[in-house]
């Protein structure tokens, strides 16, 4: 198989096939309150997936910035990441099936070169409500494939069959890891076969009734893991080889003066090079996300706090610059496709000292905890309750706990400990839901007016605060909106009743919201302001209210102002440094 840049690659291959290449959006969602983070390629294109037109047209391909959670649990194996990027390819309602599976056969078997024998495909076997997929398999078998699985909903259908809205069956691609002969017949369960590419063809539209209709605008949805793909190509089953982590886990080496190949070191590793890079993007990105306890800061604390026990573990000096010397690293390999990145580095380097400074100071009181428990317990043994809040308010993984106590000949509950940590995260989960599901479902009406009421707060904001005013983040359900933007200080009452009046009197004068499109420079030259100006391509989306708003956006949004009802501010708080939240309801 040829060495190449897979990222240059694909974007090349899909162009040549009519795609426009749009950039990466930001990690943190814009005006979606059900994901903190952007978990795949199709979460920001969702309004168009919808039906609402892109502006740079019908074929789209791009490399998305990533981040998942659900596999905190497992980095330090060789081939999970928190970050990562997907490479996407998309039918806004053009082409179909046929097209979308014969250019990924082609970009892997003639671009990449990988052998046909070394490829397998899955595709849905049906059910009593939808039948199996046979265009896609018959489309498989006539490139020569004919290692094909037929699986159920809960392997080949997105997003599910409970969510409503825009869905249908997907066909998977995998590839033969293994230096052994390529079986015959393909057993997915197999785990040298591994998942490389995903087609998504959403044919049907889940309706509120329960039933399945065919979509007259069918979208193709694709994502390909640039790191797993990239470790197959250079011949590695473990990710953490490859030419994506080779120099971070090379620099890791360095500062620690210890070998990636003693096992005893690579876990450790694998985590601080997978942390470090996922703590730059997200503290890089334009939201200007801090540490803390709730939402992302929290994700980003303890992505942090994790990163530097497990470099207290390699035995590496914490008070020395080790974190910024990975994090400019890591700049300074990812500035050529997030520019963001070199722009906010001094912002991402203080934000990584900080943090550390902090849980230094969290570990030392730690252990001063420890010193005083261990003096007060009977028998032998820490029990589950003192292991679990030595974790919960320290910090301490159950790691550092057993070696502590092993020091001292004392042993830990380990088990118990597990099952308090398994009934945390549980009610960790349900209280993430809301905030993790994605899919296509979450855009109603009344998530359209909070849209549209975001656009006339920051324009009312601007008119009683000042031009200083830009948007620096929201949150909409169809029960309210949050609206973050810059500005330094508390607003008064006065300020925040001069705010509410003007939005109100922008609702009343009824202004047609217009959707435009044009050239970037054009829209910036109109004064349109955007959020993210550096996630749009050359085409932009423009909605304009009158000689209220003008701004770069996505959409969706309502028709008139007069159908947002009443606006009425609820509170007005401190956000972050410099930056203030409203929040806000329609009445």
């Amino acid at each position: 198989m040829k060495n190449i840049d897979l990222k240059e690659a694909y974007l090349k291959f899909f162009e040549s096939k009519g795609h426009k290449v749009i950039p990466s959006a930001p990690i943190i969602p814009e005006n979606d309150p059900t994901c903190l983070f952007n978990t795949a390629g199709m979460q920001p294109l969702v309004p168009y997936l919808k039906g609402e037109p892109h502006p740079e047209g019908k074929r789209l391909v791009d490399v998305q910035k990533c981040f998942r959670t659900n596999d905190l649990d497992s980095i330090g194996d060789t081939t999970h990441h928190t970050f990562f990027e997907m490479l996407g390819n998309w039918s806004l309602g053009d082409y179909f099936k046929k097209e979308s599976i014969n250019w990924s056969f082609e970009f892997l078997t003639k671009v990449l070169e990988i052998p046909i024998d070394k490829i397998a495909v899955t595709v849905f076997k049906g059910n009593n409500i939808v039948p199996a997929d046979e265009e896609s398999a018959s489309i498989w078998k006539s490139l020569g494939i004919n290692k094909i699985a037929y699986l159920g909903e809960e392997h080949n259908w997105w997003p599910n069959m409970e969510l409503l809205g825009p869905c249908g069956p997907d066909t998977e691609i995998f590839y033969w890891r293994s230096t052994e002969k390529t079986p015959d017949v393909f057993d997915p369960e197999n785990e040298n076969w591994v998942e490389i590419w995903n087609n998504v063809f959403m044919q049907y539209n889940h309706e509120n009734d329960g039933k399945f209709t065919a979509l007259k605008n069918k979208n193709v949805d694709t994502g390909l893991g640039v790191e797993r793909v990239t470790a197959i190509l250079e011949g590695y089953t473990d990710n953490y080889k490859s030419s994506v982590w080779k120099d971070v886990i090379n620099k890791i080496e360095e500062i620690s003066k210890l070998s990636y190949e003693d096992k005893e070191n690579a876990r450790s590793m694998r985590i601080i090079a997978d942390h470090i890079r996922a703590v730059v993007m997200i503290s890089g990105d334009e939201a200007g996300i801090k540490p803390s306890n709730t939402d992302q800061g929290y994700i980003l604390r303890r992505l942090i706090r994790r990163m530097i026990r497990y470099a207290k573990k390699l035995n590496i000096d914490i008070n020395s610059n080790w974190e910024e010397e990975l994090a400019l690293l890591i700049i300074n390999k990812y500035s050529k496709y997030y520019n963001e990145l070199e722009k906010n580095k001094n912002s991402i380097l203080e934000t990584l000292k900080t943090e550390k400074i902090k849980f230094s100071k969290t570990l030392e009181h730690g252990l001063k905890e420890f010193e005083k428990v261990i003096k007060n317990i009977e028998g032998d043994t820490i029990n589950k309750d003192i292991a679990f809040r030595l974790y919960d308010t320290f910090g301490f993984p159950i790691e550092l706990t057993e070696e502590l106590a092993k020091e001292r000949n004392l042993k830990v509950d380990t088990q118990g400990f597990k099952e308090k940590f398994a009934e945390h995260q549980e009610k960790s989960r349900q209280g993430a839901t809301g905030k993790f599901k994605g899919g296509l479902a979450s855009t109603g009406e009344m998530e359209t007016k909070y849209h549209t009421a975001t656009h006339l707060l920051n324009a009312a904001l601007k008119k009683v605060l000042g031009e200083h005013v830009h948007q620096k983040g929201s949150n909409i359900t169809a029960e309210r909106m949050r609206f973050d933007f810059s500005h330094p200080t508390k607003m008064t009452d006065e300020e925040k009743k001069k705010t509410e009046d003007l939005v109100n009197e922008y609702i009343k004068m009824a202004i047609p919201v217009e959707r435009l499109e044009m050239k970037k420079e054009e829209a910036l030259k109109m004064g349109a302001e955007a959020m993210f100006i550096d996630k749009y391509g050359e085409i932009v989306t423009v909605y304009k209210i009158g000689n209220i708003s003008i701004e770069l956006c996505g959409g969706p949004h309502v028709k008139n102002t007069s159908e947002l009802g009443h606006f009425r501010i609820k509170k007005e708080e401190s956000s972050s440094a410099g930056v203030r939240r409203i929040k806000a309801i329609l009445e």
